[in-house]
């Protein structure tokens, strides 16, 4: 089985014409789709549902959808991880940063739209310090939803690919509670903080 008939993310705004290439590439009758514009704890759960009626061939699970909901995110993250034999998912989603790392962090990324571009960062996580810190959270407490999102997709990127460091537990759960809260319409300075505490050296954070 080759890459591109693995379990995998598909990055790209137009669902519907991915999933009916998807129809095409793996045939119909092994193809079960969820094309939502809101994928919700209904949803997630029909999907797993569907994953556990056994199968003699190969299976492929499509979630599409223009938002993931974080509550539907993260009733898959079992299924995604151990997959019922012949099970493959694919998710089709318009941007990364509507998915949870801890669900980017179980499929592969290999395909991504031209159009989805990661904001650039101007901090370097693995050296960073406090003074730097709170200056990267003073310049950036006033975004908007859609800016918040797309900077903690920033800075996730330039962890987890610009500076290729292994996320700790406590780094992952922080992205994945600071995407909640924003959708919550949390304080984004507050967001910001939590965030960057994760990457502090241990001496400093204690200070």
């Amino acid at each position: 089985m080759n890459d591109m008939t693995r379990s995998h993310i598909i990055i790209s705004a137009h669902l519907d014409e991915q999933f009916t290439a998807l129809q095409e590439r793996l045939h119909p009758q092994r193809v079960v789709g969820f094309i939502k514009d809101d994928f919700l704890i209904e949803d997630a759960k029909a999907v797993v549902n569907e994953a556990y009626i056994s199968e003699a061939s190969v299976k492929y699970i499509v979630l599409a959808a223009k938002n993931f909901t974080v509550v539907a995110q993260n009733s898959l993250l079992k299924v995604l991880e151990e997959p019922p034999k012949n099970i493959e998912f694919i998710i089709i989603a318009p941007t990364k940063s509507i998915l949870l790392p801890t669900v980017r962090s179980r499929l592969p990324l290999i395909q991504e739209s031209e159009a989805s571009q990661v904001v650039s960062v101007d901090i370097r996580l693995a050296s960073l310090d406090l003074s730097v810190l709170f200056d990267f959270v003073k310049a950036h407490d006033r975004l908007s939803k859609h800016d918040a999102k797309a900077l903690i997709e920033g800075l996730f990127h330039q962890a987890s690919v610009i500076e290729k460091l292994t996320l700790t537990t406590a780094q992952l759960s922080a992205f994945e509670r600071a995407y909640r809260l924003v959708e919550l319409n949390g304080r984004f300075q507050n967001i910001l903080l939590m965030i960057l505490m994760q990457f502090l050296p241990e001496k400093r954070r204690a200070d």
